[in-house]
């Protein structure tokens, strides 16, 4: 489950992030107040996925183990194999926060 809580928060920001700018655009909300909404709440998908890159960082172990391969495929291997998945995969998904969030920054408001 853990592996998947990444991607999870991405999709959630990005699905809540474009339907509430589309909302507010058709209803004619205040774009201002919207916006520093929607860039605390990226914020916060921003530190969710940094939490769950810290515990998968430590489910990896790579610096006590000093093997960032793994090679053996024992039971503790694949166990530190999904944290090493999980971590990535958390790096990817904040890149895919941050470019979500990058028009909330540079667009002026409803065009």
């Amino acid at each position: 489950m853990k592996i998947t809580l990444g991607p999870l928060i991405w999709a959630l920001h990005f699905v809540c992030c474009y339907g509430v700018v589309a909302v507010t655009c058709a209803k004619g909300w205040d774009y201002g107040t919207v916006r520093a909404g929607l860039l605390i709440f990226s914020a916060g998908a921003l530190g969710g996925i940094a939490v769950v890159g810290w515990a998968a960082w430590r489910q990896w172990d790579v610096s006590h183990t000093a093997d960032p391969v793994n090679r053996l495929g024992r039971a503790e291997d694949r166990y530190h194999f999904l944290g090493h998945a999980a971590f990535l995969l958390s790096i990817i998904s904040a890149i895919g926060v941050v470019f979500v969030t990058l028009p909330l920054v540079l667009i002026g408001g409803c065009q």
